[in-house]
């Protein structure tokens, strides 16, 4: 009587992957720390690149890598959802009268604006050499 080996060696390297994925290992804090700097969308941080490098006297080697510095110090700093929640009190504020109240006067908003305020001015600190 001849065994086959194949399907016991398939049988085996299902186990050793079906084993394999189901076990997941604890992350680092600086692990975690990496998820949450880089859970910005590509294009925010994009957006936020260009808008930096034109307010800092247009493309330049240093302003591209110091502006991509930046964003990337101010998701240390602010999650995603707080970073866009900031962005859009600080952009709407302005908005005269009721309208705009809703965006200026609540202190969920004036706490976010003060966090991405200072957490713009810690990436400045950062990234930009005077």
């Amino acid at each position: 009587m001849k065994i086959h080996k194949t399907p016991l060696l398939i049988g085996l390297v299902v186990m050793i992957v079906l084993y394999g994925c189901t076990t997941t290992p604890q992350k680092t804090p600086e692990q975690a720390q990496a998820v949450k700097v880089n859970d910005y969308p590509t294009r925010d941080r994009v957006e936020y690149l260009l808008n930096c490098v034109a307010q800092h006297g247009g493309l330049t080697f240093i302003t591209q890598y110091a502006c991509g510095c930046k964003i990337d110090k101010i998701a240390e700093k602010l999650s995603f959802a707080e970073y866009e929640a900031a962005r859009t009190f600080s952009m709407l504020r302005s908005t005269p009268g009721e309208a705009g109240g809703v965006f200026r006067d609540p202190k969920q908003s004036k706490d976010l604006r003060k966090q991405l305020k200072e957490a713009e001015a810690y990436a400045e600190r950062s990234c930009f050499v005077k």
